[in-house]
């Protein structure tokens, strides 16, 4: 009997919310492998460290930055040195350079996952320094690695066309075939009418993701609630917002939630937003994991006119596309998913039919043909 294949992943972030890690590792252990996972958590209130086949490590990050990434470098040299493995998974290009050595030493794949570009985020599109330092980073690392696993078709002909990268592999961020186990009453919850709409957005709240074009054009939208389950530094801010235009009630934070527990309460939607904004390339080429989440949820779209996005929306006829800086173009969209209850459910039945191609165990597929074989 054939020694298990060892796979080690690490990630700058809890693995725990991150559905591309957890159905990744879940997948690679059916297929008979061993996982271990190497993590880190610096938003959780409270959080304490966890230690098993999944770690996460607990850091504080305070206003300088520098004491954080030493520490998060120390503890991952450390756990990487204890792990032996055939494969490693480097899930960011922060654990890149750490992963690279460890997986050479070792004589090992490494396999880049190359979740967004890194160097082109919108966060970093007014700092220079930062951005050139990373893009000679990853230029020098992405071609040690085996295999570079991208989230869109653009991502890899652009990597390809910047780092000159040819080994590239499109692994999309999306969800389990799965159906809700028990849909979170929202409207009980959160005291909302039941004639009421509820928009739904997930995801990490940064800026970018069109949730202050949301806030604002609630104000035209009288019986319309925007509930927001995840968390991240824009939530103060947007709670401002809310209380400025005088919408509080109607505006729900809910934090973050379980990703095995997060259909339940997506399911309880109304609308799905994916209203990502066109302010780097990065954001120009998203295909995030909440499009495809609220597909499995079957909750209608509305979406930005972003190209990969656009593209998913209108093959599975699944809502509506807007470019997010026109206000009027957005709340027109709004307004016609609002009042066509027929339209509506029809784009909630396209939902369940666009589920049943893409979802995990499909997706999973170009990992165990491309990734494993030659391990066997």
């Amino acid at each position: 009997m054939k020694d298990k294949i060892k796979v080690c992943i690490a990630f700058l972030g809890n693995p725990f919310n991150d559905s591309r890690i957890t159905n990744l590792k879940n997948s690679l252990e059916q297929d008979g492998c061993s996982v271990k996972v190497i993590s880190f958590d610096w938003t959780t209130p409270n959080f304490k460290t966890i230690i098993g086949d999944v770690s996460v490590f607990k850091l504080k990050k305070r206003k300088f930055s520098l004491p954080f990434y030493l520490l998060f470098a120390s503890r991952l040299k450390l756990e990487l040195f204890k792990t032996k493995a055939n494969i490693y998974f480097a899930e960011d290009i922060y654990t890149l350079p750490f992963v690279t050595f460890f997986s050479k030493l070792h004589g090992a794949k490494l396999y880049y996952n190359s979740r967004e570009l890194y160097a082109f985020t919108g966060g970093l599109r007014k700092r220079n320094i930062i951005q050139g330092m990373l893009k000679k980073l990853e230029s020098f690392f992405i071609h040690k690695a085996d295999l570079v696993l991208t989230t869109g078709e653009m991502d890899s002909e652009f990597i390809h066309k910047f780092y000159g990268v040819n080994n590239s592999i499109v692994i999309r961020n999306i969800p389990l075939r799965q159906q809700p186990t028990q849909t979170i009453d929202l409207r009980k919850d959160l005291g909302i009418n039941e004639n009421s709409k509820i928009l739904i957005y997930q995801g990490v709240l940064l800026e970018g993701r069109g949730l202050h074009l949301i806030i604002k054009s609630l104000v035209d939208f009288i019986d319309v609630h925007f509930v927001i389950i995840g968390d991240g530094f824009l939530r103060t801010n947007l709670e401002k917002l809310a209380k400025s235009l005088g919408i509080s009630r109607r505006v729900h934070f809910l934090g973050m939630k379980k990703q095995s527990e997060l259909i339940n309460f997506t399911a309880a939607g109304n609308i799905g937003l994916a209203v990502i904004e066109n302010i780097s390339i990065s954001y120009y080429h998203a295909l995030p994991n909440k499009l495809f989440e609220y597909i499995m949820a079957g909750l209608p779209v509305l979406s930005s006119n972003l190209p990969q996005m656009e593209k998913i929306v209108n093959q599975y006829k699944i809502g509506e596309v807007i470019n997010p800086e026109n206000s009027e173009e957005l709340n027109a969209a709004l307004n016609k998913l609002l009042n066509s209850p027929q339209l509506l459910s029809e784009y909630k039945n396209n939902c369940k039919i666009a589920a049943q191609e893409l979802n995990w165990q499909n997706e999973y597929e170009k990992v165990r043909t491309k990734l494993l074989p030659h391990l066997r």
